[in-house]
Parts: structure tokens; C-alpha cells; sequence
């Protein structure tokens, strides 16, 4: 069994609660350093698994003993810290947003490319058996033409579980560039091309900030979608759902209608323009109230499966680099009032 040393940069709420959690739980990880500006929060990692300690990411990334990294910090220094890591000689899985321009994004891929090593985006909403069924439901013709779909993102803010509350970076546009878009509206713009395995060529953006009045960030977007066949859609997400969250797709096609974490019973359900229908419960998909690994988000596990196997990692740059143009493009339309359409 290869062994995977790997060194956490960013001890927030999700490097602690998503990917140390979950990092334990794999039997060939070893997490061997921790790194945080605010180095108690390492430190505190430290006493738990041992390893190292650092402040600056950069002494991290001299630490020859690692051999992977995950970067959990805030959205604007995730392209400078992949970018570090991948010359250092480390495998990189880099949280979501990917980056927040086009040309960091496309520097990212640069420097994997020139390191050789592997960097991975954490989409997790396309490793759910849910969305893998629906996919593959869609490949095999079972809904025929895809006509239309919707998808939601909303639950209440991360102030909830963010370390720092109402002070968290998320809600700083000079650390976040982007609130519940980048959050939440991008790993959907992922989830719609990943079930639909076409790309969206057609974006119209209505984006607001209106429920968070202590941020300077979006909270509120609904976004309308056309893709390659000509299937148009809503994309919805929002920090403003004081109540339940929301994370469900609805696919409607020629032959029928995918609800998806759409039912608090079934987590599947298709039914059939015949009147078939067929309801299963796969387990859903882990929320900001799950502790700990009480339903994995498969990220970490598809990170270091495919590192020890040699083989592409199932979330490339390449491709997470596509779904936050989508994001992108709606920011553009709405500061426009125009559509905005790909190449």
C-alpha cells in the first residue's frame, strides 16, 4: 500500500470539519503538518495527529516529508498557493472555487502541466451516487432529449459555521471576490455540466446583495442557463435560506423526470412519461450540519485513490476551470443586462 503524506494549508472550519475529517479516515493518509496565519488553529490540529506546525505556507511546502497538500484558505489565495505547491513538487487538491479569473485559472494548469504532479478541484456534488445514476441515466437515452432542468443552492450563510462568524472572509470581497456564486452557484454550474456531459454556451445572470448587511458580497443569484443541445435551465444560489437547505436538481426530458435530493425520502426519484416510477435513497449528500464524516463528501477519498493508483484525478483543473467561467459570465451579465454567450 502506497502511503500519501499530506499537509493541510488553511486549519478553518472546512480544512477541520471536510478535509482532515475525512483525510482520517483513509487508511493510506497520513496527515504529517498543518499551516495557518493564525497558527493555534495548526497547533491545535498538531495535538491531535502530531506532525508539524507552520505559520507560512511557503515553510510547508519546503517540507520534503509531503507529498500532497490541500489548500483551504480563502478564495483569492487559492491560485498562489496551488501554484506554489505544484512547483514545490506536491500533488495539490484545491477547494472550490477554483480561482476567480480566468488567467490565474489558466496559470494553474500551466504549473501542473510543468510540474507533473496533479491537481485536483473539490467538486464533490458530481461523486454522489445521486448525480453518477443521473448521469449515467442521461447517457443511456432513458430521458431522451433533455428539454429542461433546474438546480438549487441555498441554505442560510456560512456565518453559521465559519470560524470567524460574521467576520469570515467570506463575506470580504477582497478575500472571497465572489459570496454564495463562488460558494455555492459554482459547484452547480459543475453539477449541471457534469450530469448533463454538455457545456453551457448561453448565461444570463441576476445577482443581488441584499440578505447579509454586514458583507460586500453576492447572497442572492439566479442564473438562466442554455447548453450545446439547446436544454435551458435555472441555476439558483443564495445564503438567504433561513430554514431548510436546499440542494436539489430537477431534470425534465422527452421520456421523463429526474428529481434529485428533491424528496425527503427519496434521494432519487425518476419517473417516466409512462407512469413508471422508480424512488430510491442513496444517502444523500453531506451538509454543512453533518460532523465530521457522518456522510462523506467522497472528495478526499477520489483525491488520494487515484494519487496512489497513478491514475487522473476524477475533478482535473482543466475541467473546474470551465465551470467557474460559467459563474464568471453571470457576474458579467448582470453588470451588463446582456446574455452572454461562449465561443
Amino acid at each position: 500500500m502506497i502511503m500519501i503524506n499530506v499537509g493541510i494549508i488553511g486549519c478553518g472550519s472546512i480544512g477541520v470539519k471536510r478535509h482532515i475529517a475525512e483525510y482520517t479516515d483513509i487508511e493510506n493518509v497520513q496527515l504529517v503538518a498543518f499551516c495557518d496565519p493564525v497558527i493555534e488553529r495548526a497547533e491545535a490540529q498538531q495535538e491531535i495527529y502530531g506532525g508539524k506546525v507552520y505559520r507560512d505556507y511557503n515553510e510547508l511546502l519546503a517540507d520534503k516529508s509531503v507529498d500532497a497538500v490541500s489548500v483551504c484558505t480563502p478564495n483569492y489565495k487559492h491560485a498562489e498557493i496551488s501554484i506554489a505547491a505544484l512547483k514545490a513538487g506536491k500533488h495539490v487538491l484545491c477547494e472550490k472555487p477554483m480561482g476567480i479569473t480566468v488567467d490565474e485559472m489558466d496559470r494553474m494548469i500551466e504549473a501542473e502541466k510543468q510540474s507533473g504532479k496533479q491537481l485536483m478541484v473539490g467538486h464533490n456534488q458530481r461523486l454522489i451516487k445521486e448525480h453518477q445514476v443521473a448521469r449515467d441515466y442521461i447517457a443511456e437515452g432513458k430521458l431522451g432529449k433533455i428539454y429542461a432542468f433546474r438546480t438549487t443552492f441555498g441554505h442560510g450563510g456560512p456565518e453559521g459555521w465559519s470560524v470567524d462568524g460574521k467576520d469570515s472572509w467570506f463575506f470580504k470581497k477582497e478575500q472571497a471576490a465572489m459570496g454564495a456564486m463562488g460558494d455555492l452557484g459554482v459547484h452547480k454550474a459543475d453539477l449541471m455540466r457534469y450530469i448533463l456531459g454538455e457545456e453551457i454556451v448561453d448565461v444570463g445572470g441576476f445577482i443581488s446583495q441584499e440578505a447579509k448587511a454586514f458583507s460586500n458580497v453576492d447572497d442572492n443569484a439566479v442564473c438562466i442557463l442554455r447548453t450545446e443541445s439547446n436544454a435551458v435551465g435555472t441555476l439558483q444560489a443564495s445564503w438567504s435560506f433561513n430554514g431548510e437547505e436546499d440542494n436539489s436538481t430537477v431534470i425534465y426530458g422527452e421520456k421523463g423526470v429526474l428529481n434529485l435530493l428533491d424528496d425527503t425520502e427519496h434521494s432519487f426519484i425518476f419517473t417516466s412519461d409512462k407512469g413508471e416510477v422508480i424512488r430510491e435513497n442513496y444517502g444523500g449528500i453531506q451538509t454543512n450540519d453533518d460532523e465530521g464524516q457522518s456522510k462523506k463528501s467522497l472528495v478526499m477519498e477520489a483525491f488520494i485513490d487515484a494519487l496512489a493508483k497513478e491514475e487522473r484525478v476524477p475533478v482535473t483543473a482543466e475541467d473546474a476551470r470551465k465551470s467557474v467561467e460559467i459563474i464568471l459570465a453571470a457576474f458579467e451579465s448582470d453588470r451588463t443586462n446582456k446574455i452572454i454567450t461562449g465561443e
